[in-house]
């Protein structure tokens, strides 16, 4: 795909996403589902560069910087986490979680987990 088409279509994602947060951000102020963790070396939808250490989560609609308590129903812990991409893209899950989210969710091992998530 060119750089320009590129750069376009990134924009009109992020656009999409922040104008359908402001609508859906208080759906999400106490949710359940699954999720999931990426842990990628690129840039993300809100132009950071990933760092899958750091205690970040990719969600579809919520604004870049909302912050969120995520529960793991399993075994109870929680991490604040702050949202800079766009994502999960699978059917199914909510959020998409930094590797290190996962890590303090004790998750890394299947991949997914069933959580819930709440603004702070």
């Amino acid at each position: 795909m060119k750089k320009s088409n590129q750069t376009a279509l990134v924009a009109a994602t992020i656009a999409a996403g922040l104008m359908a947060g402001a609508s859906s951000a208080s759906s999400a102020a106490a949710q359940c589902g699954r999720a999931s963790w990426y842990a990628l070396h690129s840039r993300t939808a809100s132009g950071e560069r990933m760092n899958p250490s750091a205690l970040t989560a990719a969600h579809r609609t919520l604004p870049f910087g909302t912050k969120l308590r995520v529960t793991n129903k399993n075994n109870g812990r929680s991490v604040v986490v702050r949202i800079n991409d766009r994502g999960p893209f699978v059917k199914g899950r909510m959020l998409d979680l930094s590797r290190g989210a996962a890590g303090e969710l004790g998750f890394i091992g299947s991949g997914h987990t069933a959580v819930c998530m709440a603004r702070v």
